[in-house]
This record gives C-alpha cells, sequence and structure tokens, in this order.
C-alpha cells in the first residue's frame, strides 16, 4: 500500500518524488508503467524527471495516468499542478538565473534530503561562488560580529572567511573532506545572509546554492531548511512572494522531521509572510497558528547553535509583521513595539512594518514618528535590507499630500541620504574597493551601535 504524501499543500514535482520513493521506484521504472498502463511507449525517464524538477508540467492526459500508477486520486495530482502553475513554476520562468537554478535545486533536495549534491573537491564553480578571498576569521567569532555590524560593512569578510573554508577542502581526501562539509554549509549560509543584508541578492542567491548542497551532502537537512528560509526571506523583500513561498515551502517540507522546534516555528514564519504577501490569507493564518503551537510546546537544548538569536519576542515580532501585511495592524503593535529597542537593524526593519501598520489605521503621524527613527537606525546599522520596508513606507506616504508629519520626515530622509548603506556586490573584504565598486557608506560620527540578525 502506497504511503499518503505528508499533510498540507505540495508542489506537484515534490509529491510525484514522494509518490515514487515510497514504491521504491527509479524514474525508469515510473515512465516504464507509464507507458505500460497508457500504451504509449514514447514516454522517457527524462521527462518524468522535468515533471519532479518542475521543468515541465504534465497535461491531463498524463495527470490521469500518474494517479492510476502511482496509485492515488487523480484530484491531488491536478490540485498540485494547480498549486504549482499558480505558483509560477516551472522555476525556468521564475526571473533571474540564481534563482532559478535556486529554484530547481531545492526541488531536488526535497526529492531527497539527504541526496549527495556536492560530490567530490570543490569544483571551479564552487570556488566562484564563494569568492576569491580567504582569512583567519572564526566563523562564531563573524556570526557575532553580526550582532553588531550590517551587510553593508560585513558582507565582504563572509566572502573572505567562505573562501577559506572552500579552500581548505582542496586536495583532502573523501573522509576529511565530509567532516569538513558542515563548515563549509554554515559559512555559506551565513555569507548568503551577508550579501542578502548588504542587498546583493544576486550573490546571495548563488551562495544560498552553495550552502545548500553542502548542507544536504553533510546530511542536515535541518541547515539545508534553514538555508532555503533565507533565500525565501530574500526573495519575500525583493517582491517574489510567489518563488518565496515556493521555497519557505519546500524548506519546511524537508526539514521538519529533524528540525527543532524553534527551526520549525521560523521556517512555518517565513512560509506565513510569504503567502500573506502573495494574497493567500488562509495559508497565512494555517501557517502562523502552526507556528504558535510548536513554540507552545519548547523543547529546551534541541536547538542548533546558528540558531542562537531566535527567541519568543522575536517570533512573536515575525508573527506581527505577518499581521501586518494581512492587513491586521492592531494585534501586530505590541509584539513590533516590544522588539525594536533591541539594536538599530532591529528597529530599523521592524519600525517600517510598524509604520505600515500606522498607515493602515490611517495614523499618519505615529507612521512617520516610527519611519523617521527606523530611517536613523537603518542608518546606525549599516544595513541595505533594513531599507526595504522604508521604501514602501516612503511610496505609501506619497498618497498624503503635504501634511506637516510627511513633510517633516521627507526632510529627514534627505538629510540622512548620504549615509545610507549602499546596496553592491560583496566580493571583497571589508573596506575594499572591487572590480565591480563595492563600498561602505559614509558612517556618521558613532557609528553602528549594535544589530541582530532580524528574520
Amino acid at each position: 500500500m502506497t504511503p499518503p504524501p505528508p499533510p498540507g499543500p505540495l508542489l506537484l514535482g515534490p509529491l510525484l518524488a514522494r509518490l515514487r520513493l515510497a514504491h521504491g521506484w527509479s524514474q525508469s521504472r515510473v515512465a516504464a508503467e507509464l507507458c505500460a498502463a497508457a500504451g504509449v511507449p514514447t514516454l522517457s525517464r527524462h521527462e518524468v524527471s522535468r515533471w519532479e524538477r518542475q521543468l515541465r508540467l504534465p497535461g491531463d492526459f498524463w495527470l490521469g495516468w500518474l494517479a492510476v500508477v502511482l496509485a492515488v486520486p487523480v484530484d491531488l495530482l491536478t490540485a498540485a499542478a494547480a498549486r504549482t502553475r499558480d505558483l509560477g513554476a516551472p522555476p525556468a520562468s521564475g526571473g533571474s538565473r540564481p534563482r532559478a537554478a535556486l529554484l530547481a535545486l531545492a526541488q531536488r533536495w526535497l526529492a531527497d534530503p539527504r541526496a549527495v549534491l556536492l560530490p567530490g573537491p570543490p569544483t571551479a564553480a564552487t570556488r566562484e561562488a564563494a569568492g576569491g578571498w580567504g582569512g583567519p576569521v572564526r566563523l562564531a567569532e563573524l556570526r557575532r560580529l553580526d550582532d553588531l555590524v550590517g551587510g553593508a560593512d560585513l558582507a565582504g569578510l563572509g566572502a573572505y572567511r567562505l573562501g577559506r573554508a572552500v579552500r581548505s577542502m582542496s586536495g583532502r581526501g573523501p573522509s576529511a573532506r565530509r567532516r569538513l562539509l558542515p563548515e563549509l554549509a554554515e559559512s555559506a549560509q551565513l555569507a548568503g545572509w551577508l550579501a542578502a543584508d548588504a542587498g546583493d541578492a544576486a550573490g546571495a542567491l548563488g551562495t544560498y546554492r552553495l550552502a545548500l548542497r553542502a548542507a544536504a551532502t553533510a546530511g542536515d537537512p535541518g541547515l539545508a531548511g534553514h538555508v532555503l528560509g533565507c533565500a525565501s526571506h530574500l526573495l519575500t523583500g525583493s517582491g517574489d512572494p510567489g518563488n518565496a513561498l515556493v521555497l519557505a515551502r519546500t524548506a519546511y517540507a524537508g526539514a521538519r522531521g529533524s528540525a527543532s522546534p524553534g527551526l520549525r516555528a521560523l521556517l512555518l514564519h517565513r512560509v506565513a509572510l510569504a503567502a500573506a504577501l502573495a494574497g493567500r490569507a488562509g495559508a497565512a493564518r494555517q501557517a502562523l497558528d502552526a507556528a504558535r503551537r510548536v513554540t507552545d510546546a519548547p523543547e529546551p537544548g534541541r536547538e542548533p547553535p546558528w540558531l542562537y538569536w531566535l527567541d519568543g519576542p522575536e517570533l512573536a515580532a515575525m508573527a506581527g509583521r505577518t499581521l501586518v501585511a494581512l492587513g491586521r495592524p492592531r494585534p501586530a503593535e505590541a509584539p513590533l513595539h516590544a522588539v525594536r529597542r533591541r539594536s538599530p537593524r532591529t528597529s530599523a526593519i521592524y519600525g517600517g512594518w510598524l509604520a505600515r501598520g500606522y498607515l493602515q489605521l490611517g495614523e499618519v503621524e505615529r507612521a512617520c514618528a516610527v519611519a523617521g527613527e527606523a530611517l536613523l537606525d537603518a542608518v546606525r546599522a549599516g544595513s541595505p535590507r533594513a531599507l526595504g520596508e522604508l521604501a514602501e513606507v516612503r511610496r505609501r506616504l506619497a498618497g498624503h499630500g503635504d501634511e506637516p508629519a510627511v513633510r517633516r520626515y521627507r526632510a529627514l530622509a534627505a538629510t540622512a541620504a548620504a549615509y545610507l548603506p549602499r546596496s553592491g556586490p560583496t566580493s571583497g573584504p571589508v573596506g575594499r574597493r572591487t572590480p565591480e565598486g563595492w563600498r561602505t557608506a559614509r558612517r556618521p560620527p558613532g557609528g553602528a551601535t549594535g544589530s541582530i540578525p532580524t528574520g
């Protein structure tokens, strides 16, 4: 008897792969079974592979025969196909090349979360994704630096550290490389996070791809899910909630069996925010409820060290952010306020969401006051990512004419413009100009005063 598919909405590619693996079949066996059942001898395993990777979607004819061969209701497959189509699959149609490559790799990982996706010694492509730098900086130290300094100042150092991790694997035997894989995966995840915080979306997506390969090959589906959750968060902030939702759901489906309670809650919040911004209010509410149930039953001591920053107030603020995206700003006010004094980056990011909430309530003066504080905190943090929500606030303020509070905020924004962190490539160490022109922003007296890696 074929085991039922896991609960919750699935895309067609992962669903087909799971059903095939439940039978213990190869893609060639599925193709042979389909040919025998349908009486059509021309289908090959390559077409089955394209369906699982969502490079193509099967039509109604093959969906019907897939249901027969895999012993599942046809409605299950047609619903998954419709959901995949609605979310923008196949991945090849998803936009930029790094984005499409990561989406395709994510589907491959979900089909087998412990697959060897990074075989052999580092390749030229791996070294290119890691950047050309190396140096004596510890991974734990770099994570703690991210608590204090934003991506505009740290992204080059992230690439610096990742290059060292890649080169440490060169010339090693298989067993030694496998021991080094966890550090490579964590280095790539952090480097991708820092690049995203610096506004280098393409560089971050390429680095996340390396992180996913390394985490999967190291046999750590929890870290692999976290990598995809970070990538989902990047796409959410880049105006692509549809593909962000694909990545967030893929991350949760692949990692939840081995993930700690905190990681499960975090990934559910990634799903909730992407769903809310994609206009899927029901899915967002379901994810919020599921995240709340997970955090109501914590299991101390089970969280991985790279989630040291995640706690109850941070999760509550994430829920508040999603509530604003759902048009429910009043219950979001208290949790968003509660975390704003933690650090400049936290204040800037969640302050932008709080300002949006006040605008939804028609409280323009309070929105401008919060947005002004968040703008100054974005300068202190050195985080181009923190400016994203403020750009949305400024766009929404355009509909409020020349109210005094709006004029004051615009004047503050004009004054602060010279000090705002700038986005750019992250292929060099801190403060050094690269051929692509990466550089840090000018900083006002006092500089950065602290930052937490806000989700």
